[in-house]
């Protein structure tokens, strides 16, 4: 297994609270304005932002000719369909609830690293991924019979994990000779024109000034988001094992729930707590180091 270096722990700790936060911050930002314009807004604002850090840095910005079909592989595994159906599936579920079905992920990313890479896991981390399964149930629990009038909006979630389970597995094994925030700023360019290209579309006949209420939480987005956590989060997943770095973002939805419940108004139950218990459990049986072989020896 793998243990943390300390910037990775600081990189995890803000990434968790940041995107957890956001799930609430989201879920107002769309409520009442076009889902896709509102990500959109997002990512053309955290874009020069980005640009600025790259800039700041001294990083390059150029990608070879040779290489952007990788790049854009990988920008539609990690960000196409997460940043398009995430949006769309928040209007008709609750915050929370959409978190921990988006962060079903990390149990499909251990399937696709098993299955698709032959990826050989331990006993530890098929526990850990049996936990966060069994938490994500205890945490749906008294959503089940509301999730069954909105199949789309799950339907959406579970694809955009699984989506982006198999783009944590491309760029933990991508060999582009280039760093983490390069790349992840033409998968931002590439994903921006995207999203915009797709409100224009669709929702050019909705398109209004936004009030100050979905500014913040545009703000909120594309500073804390786009960024911070999305570069935070591939940096993470390119330099840990995928499903160390899957599991040990857990917390994200869990934060999100809590905060959603306080926000919004939301009631935890019984199940809630418990499942905090196993998503906690589930971090340590990836991130705890394993006891070396002869070790009392």
């Amino acid at each position: 297994m793998h243990a943390l270096t300390r910037q990775q722990l600081i990189l995890l700790v803000l990434l968790t609270v940041v995107w957890g936060l956001n799930w609430p911050i989201m879920k107002l930002g769309v409520t009442g304005f076009p889902p896709l314009t509102f990500r959109a807004l997002c990512m053309w604002i955290g874009l020069p932002v980005l640009a600025v850090a790259l800039k700041i840095k001294g990083i390059p910005f150029r990608i070879a000719r040779e290489h952007w079909k990788e790049v854009a592989l990988l920008a539609v595994a990690n960000m196409f369909f997460w940043h398009a159906l995430v949006v769309l599936a928040v209007q008709s579920l609750s915050s929370g609830r959409a978190a921990i079905l988006g962060y079903t992920m990390p149990i499909f990313s251990a399937l696709i690293g098993a299955l698709v890479f032959g990826q050989r896991l331990p006993s530890r981390a098929w526990g850990g991924v049996a936990a966060a399964a069994l938490g994500v149930v205890l945490l749906l629990w008294h959503e089940i019979t509301a999730l069954s009038g909105r199949p789309t909006g799950v339907a959406m979630m579970l694809v955009a994990a699984c989506t982006w389970a198999l783009g944590t597995q491309l760029m933990r094994r991508t060999t582009l000779p280039y760093l983490t925030l390069t790349i992840a700023f033409w998968m931002t360019v590439l994903t921006t024109l995207w999203m915009s290209g797709l409100a224009t579309v669709f929702e050019q006949d909705r398109w209004a000034m936004p009030s100050l209420p979905v500014w913040g939480s545009i703000v909120y987005n594309a500073i804390g988001v786009f960024a911070f956590a999305q570069v935070a989060w591939l940096a993470l997943a390119r330099s840990l094992p995928p499903i160390a770095s899957t599991l040990s973002v857990m917390m994200i939805p869990v934060l999100g729930v809590f905060s959603g419940a306080w926000w919004l108004g939301e009631i935890l139950h019984w199940q809630d707590w418990t499942a905090v218990a196993l998503v906690m459990f589930a971090i340590l049986t990836v991130l705890l180091p394993a006891r070396a072989k002869g070790a009392d020896a």
